[in-house]
């Protein structure tokens, strides 16, 4: 067999590769003055999650002042929380229960470390350990070995409102808001909070195409207004070596898969909406992993001035809801009998005991 010559890289490609690297050096130069001016390595700690004898640690390393403590801004403007000098491959001791060990950032500052230890149900804090600063906890939410139920949520337009079929509105509530000016979707808080009322400690995912940046104003924004504590799993903005951004469906995907993976014995409820690419996403889940997947349930983002459609369908077996907030949804998962209350006897309740019975 002749050898083939490899075939060059696209002219968009090539471009992309060059922003990049100038992308890159930039970065470094401002690194290199920050640290002149007395900047050094601090951490940030997301929410995290452990299941099964394993814990996911997330974070990431940034330059800050001295002194200063980059995870008390919460109420800054959204734009202000992209403004940020992450430290790129830098070392860091991570501590859980009896644990200690050493990792190393990606290029992006990121850390995404996981760690064989056997911990309790409940809450628990890993620490982050930067020389030079005080320890940074990361609350791990480790589910019950018995967890049964476990619920997915996406953020934008399904926890808190942002217009996505709007670009414009959309950008000025996610760059110049913060947590504090943003409004909840009607319901949703009670919604998911009654999904796992009855399950204790079981896992609870917030899983978004929004950047890490926003990490620290979205959990102060579900504890405001009483959703379940959960893990973050986010992605990052920005170029990468291959394209301009990072694919959002691709993050989404391959973060069902791990869950699936991770937690083989949870059937999860897929909360999201349809103004962009859940629909397609939990379609495609819940047909790769049938035995997985309790329900879909979707906000419906109707354009304004037009009735929010409140619908029922399947996929395969597996009940799809639409209504347009989390008080329409949870009347839907009653009268499927996925949630506690009088359950009636209609055909989407037969359609779920039917997809029960088929498990």
């Amino acid at each position: 067999m002749t050898d083939r010559p490899a075939v060059p890289p696209s002219r968009s490609l090539r471009f992309v590769a060059t922003a990049y690297r100038v992308q890159t050096r930039i970065n470094e130069a401002l690194s290199m003055r920050a640290r002149r001016r007395g900047w050094t390595t601090a951490a940030l700690g997301y929410p995290s999650y452990a299941a099964r004898g394993r814990a996911r640690v997330r974070g990431r390393l940034l330059l800050a002042p001295a002194g200063t403590d980059p995870n008390a801004r919460l109420d800054v403007p959204g734009w202000r929380r992209l403004l940020t000098l992450e430290q790129p491959h830098g070392e860091i001791d991570i501590s859980l229960g009896n644990t200690r060990v050493r990792t190393r950032a990606d290029e992006a500052g990121l850390i995404d470390l996981t760690i064989p230890v056997e911990l309790p149900p409940g809450q628990i804090s890993a620490l982050l350990h930067v020389d030079g600063r005080p320890p940074v906890p990361v609350p791990v939410h480790v589910a019950s070995p018995d967890a049964t139920r476990g619920v997915v949520c996406d953020i934008d337009d399904t926890v808190w409102i942002t217009g996505i079929r709007h670009p414009l509105r959309a950008a000025w509530r996610t760059f110049a808001g913060n947590g504090s000016t943003r409004r909840p979707v009607d319901g949703m808080a009670a919604l998911l909070a009654r999904l796992v009322e009855d399950s204790p400690h079981a896992p609870v995912i917030y899983l978004s195409n929004g950047p890490w940046n926003l990490a620290g104003s979205i959990t102060d924004f579900l504890d405001r207004h009483g959703f379940p504590a959960g893990a973050l799993l986010m992605t990052d903005w920005g170029i990468s070596p291959r394209a301009w951004f990072r694919s959002g469906k691709a993050h989404k995907r391959g973060s069902l898969e791990r869950l699936a993976e991770e937690l083989p014995s949870v059937d999860w409820v897929l909360i999201g909406d349809d103004g962009e690419h859940d629909p397609e996403i939990y379609r495609d889940f819940a047909r790769a992993h049938p035995q997985q997947v309790a329900a879909i349930a979707l906000r419906s983002v109707a354009p304004i001035g037009t009735a929010t459609p409140e619908t029922v369908e399947r996929v395969d077996s597996i009940p799809l809801f639409h209504a347009g907030d989390g008080t329409a949804l949870a009347e839907k998962l009653v009268r499927s009998g996925l949630l506690p209350g009088h359950r009636v006897h209609d055909s989407t309740t037969n359609e779920w005991s039917g997809h029960r019975d088929r498990r």
